[in-house]
């Protein structure tokens, strides 16, 4: 049996691990590379897992670097089922078309914008792909083993990520020898609001961990409310605009869900609130249809408050124009808008008119990849890059880790107790996490693998 890394191997995004006996070939995630253009376009239209030849796709959760590059498989050759939990089709349908249309849109942009040097910009699949691939889904509960084969199991576990996130747990034999194969997905934290915690499984014989924050400590989820409440006062009496990049998938449910328990108590100021995004509007629609599935805090809520994701003042935007539109206010608001890491979507053009501004604050919620303009302007360098100009980053940045859907070192280590209690594992891999973290993640898993971890690069190979 042969495992194989073919993303998020070194680095951060594009998880996609491929899994083979003599009899199957199986895909754990199938994610776009984000990162800069060129890089980030090389990667993505490439793919070393031989498509047609694929057995079976199975996906942790819906976020763009882990099944963003779905339509792209497809559109190469593959015709298997996509196994995943019932919430994430619902929003794998709309992330994978948001994604399609957001690439067509800055296509046509950048052919206008971009020098006679750059090299054609096109769409890497379009809606037909997209269409094709979502009829391959097959959806499965939590909790509850299946049968892919006479050689395959499958078991999801809630792993409090995102609406829909699993814990993948596979048993695969070969030459009559079966191994427990457990994959964590992005494993998320203990406490966070709307989501439940993540589910502990037992120990088994390879484990494929993320550890996108195994070297850091989070701020609590909870304290969020009182440093925006503290940055929206500050940024309106200045004047400013306040820009919130954030995923339309998580980040922004949980963003207005906070600014809605603000407003129900009054601390909200009387600015206007904007979700920038169509694609916002339609997974917060997922989530009111997935409502039973967030946690016992959110259905105390819903006591008193029928609709946790809206509240006066608050506006959801669809068109372009109306989009555009904003930049050209003259009064605070407050935007948050896609995409999380600044690389594509309407948040690039809102910040092309904010970051110039000493009035404005530009409020950093999430992981930022390297080379990204997310990454830059977290890490406050005096010029960004936004459309191929330098800009003066003169905005107020500040940054909030408290709403990182990821585990820290702490949650790993409860999180992997139950593997040590269970008899560990044999091997260790670590995916999903810069050198920094992925050698502390090393360290975390000392006492829980048999075998030193490993932290494989991009396409390598390990008999297991």
């Amino acid at each position: 049996m042969k495992l194989t890394f073919l993303g998020a191997a070194g680095e951060v995004t594009g998880s996609q691990h491929l899994i083979e006996t003599s009899a199957r070939r199986i895909l754990l995630d199938c994610g776009l590379f984000q990162g800069h253009r060129a890089a980030a376009r090389l990667k993505n239209e490439q793919f070393h897992c031989r498509p047609k030849h694929l057995d079976a796709v199975i996906l942790s959760h819906a976020h763009t670097d882990h099944v963003g590059n779905l339509p792209g498989l497809y559109k190469a050759g593959f015709r298997g089922p996509v196994f995943c939990t019932p919430a994430t089709a619902d929003v794998a349908q709309v992330m994978l078309h948001d994604s399609a249309k957001i690439q067509a849109e800055d296509a046509r942009y950048l052919r206008k914008t971009l020098t006679g040097s750059h090299p054609s910009v096109e769409p890497l699949y379009d809606d037909g792909h997209v269409e094709g691939v979502l009829k391959r889904f097959e959806t499965l509960g939590y909790g509850e083993w299946h049968e892919l084969g006479p050689d395959v199991k499958l078991r999801f576990a809630d792993a409090g990520h995102i609406l829909g996130s699993a814990i993948v747990e596979l048993e695969v034999e070969d030459h009559k020898t079966r191994k427990r194969i457990i994959f964590t997905g992005d494993l998320g934290r203990r406490g966070i609001p709307l989501l439940r915690d993540p589910v502990r499984v037992d120990g088994g014989d390879v484990l494929i961990t993320e550890a996108t924050y195994a070297d850091r400590l989070h701020e609590p989820a909870h304290d969020i409310e009182v440093h925006l409440e503290r940055i929206i006062h500050e940024t309106s009496a200045r004047g400013g605009r306040i820009i919130i990049p954030a995923f339309s998938l998580g980040r922004t449910q949980t963003l207005v869900y906070f600014l809605n328990r603000l407003f129900n108590c009054g601390k909200l100021p009387n600015i206007p609130v904007y979700v920038d995004s169509p694609l916002s509007h339609e997974i917060t629609s997922v989530y009111r249809r997935h409502m039973h599935e967030l946690d016992a805090e959110f259905q105390r809520e819903l006591q008193d408050d029928h609709d946790p994701f809206k509240f006066p003042g608050l506006r959801y935007v669809q068109s372009a124009s109306e989009s555009a539109g904003l930049n050209h206010l003259r009064e605070p608001f407050v935007v948050i808008s896609s995409s999380g890491m600044c690389e594509t979507g309407r948040v690039v053009h809102h910040l092309k008119h904010a970051v110039a501004d000493e009035r404005n604050t530009i409020i950093m919620i999430g992981f930022q990849a390297a080379y990204t303009l997310g990454r830059k302007i977290q890490e406050r360098q005096p010029y960004v890059r936004i459309f191929d100009r330098q800009v003066p980053l003169r905005a107020q940045v500040d940054v909030l880790s408290g709403l990182s859907a990821h585990a820290d070192a702490e949650d790993f280590k409860w999180w992997f107790q139950r593997l040590i209690d269970t008899g560990g594992v044999g091997e260790a891999f670590i995916v999903h996490g810069e050198n920094s973290s992925a050698r502390a993640m090393a360290d975390l898993l000392q006492n829980v693998s048999n075998e030193p971890p490993r932290i494989p690069q991009f396409g390598e190979t390990f008999d297991i």
